[in-house]
C-alpha cells in the first residue's frame, strides 16, 4: 500500500509517516499542496492523507484537484472543527475527516476503514480460500496456521490479495512497495515473491511471464 501524505507540520508529519510505515504503508510525504497534485497525477497511490491548512493552497482546492483525476480514497486532517467545514470537506469528495489533535491509532483505524470501503469490503478480515489477512492485527493465517512475514512481504501479499486473480506488473508492485527516496534492486519483487511462496504455498502466486504476478484464488483452496 502506497500512501501520499500532504502535511506541512514537520513533527506531526514525521509521526504520521512513522506510524503508517509500521502499519505496512509505503509513505511519500509532501508539505505543499501543488506538489501533492502533481504527485497524484504522475504516480500511483492507494490512499491520500491530506491536511487542509497548507501554506501554498487550501487543502479543499487540493481535494478538488485530486477528484478531477481520480476516485482515490482521501482522508482529511484538519484543525477546522466547525460543522460547516466538515460538511464542505465531505461534499468535496473526502472519504473521511479527522480532527486535530487525534490519536494515531484512531487515524490508522480510519485509514483501514477508508481502504475497505473503497474495495467494497465491510470486514477487516480479507479471506481467500485458506488465506486470511487480518489488517487490524497485521497478521496472516494460512490453512489455520499463523505465518510470520516481514513488513514488505506482508505489504506485497496484501496488495496481491486485494487484487486477487488480476495481474499486477512488477513496476506497479515496486512503486507500491518503495517510495521516492528508496532504492529498488532489479530483483527485489522476485525475492519477496520467492519468500512468500516458501512461507505459504508455491502455487498461490502465479508468474505471468513478461507481465507480472497475480494471486490465484483457485490455488488458495
Amino acid at each position: 500500500m502506497r500512501a501520499l501524505l500532504i502535511e506541512d507540520d514537520p513533527l506531526l508529519g514525521d509521526g504520521i509517516k512513522i506510524a503508517m510505515e509500521r502499519e505496512g504503508y509505503t509513505v511519500d510525504w509532501l508539505t505543499r499542496g501543488q506538489a501533492g497534485l502533481l504527485a497524484v497525477r504522475n504516480d500511483e497511490f492507494s490512499v491520500v492523507v491530506l491536511d487542509l491548512g497548507l501554506p501554498d493552497i487550501d487543502g479543499l482546492d487540493v481535494l478538488a484537484g485530486i477528484r478531477r483525476y481520480t476516485a482515490l480514497p482521501v482522508l482529511i486532517l484538519t484543525a477546522r472543527d466547525a460543522v460547516e467545514d466538515r460538511i464542505r470537506g465531505l461534499d468535496a469528495g473526502a472519504d473521511d475527516y479527522v480532527l486535530k489533535p487525534f490519536d494515531l491509532q484512531e487515524l490508522l483505524a480510519r485509514l483501514r476503514v477508508v481502504m475497505r470501503r473503497a474495495e467494497g469490503r465491510a470486514s477487516q478480515l480479507l479471506t481467500i480460500g485458506q488465506l486470511t489477512i487480518d489488517e487490524a492485527q497485521h497478521s496472516v493465517c494460512w490453512a489455520g496456521h499463523n505465518v510470520a512475514l516481514a513488513r514488505r512481504e506482508y505489504t506485497l501479499l496484501l496488495e496481491l490479495a486485494r487484487h486477487a486473480d488480476k495481474v499486477l506488473s512488477r513496476p506497479r508492485l515496486e512503486s507500491l512497495l518503495y517510495g521516492w527516496d528508496q532504492e529498488v534492486e532489479s530483483n527485489t519483487v522476485e525475492v519477496h515473491i520467492h519468500h512468500l511462496r516458501k512461507k505459504l504455498t508455491k502455487g498461490l502466486i502465479a508468474t505471468v511471464r513478461g507481465v507480472g504476478y497475480r494471486l490465484d484464488s483457485g490455488a488458495a483452496g
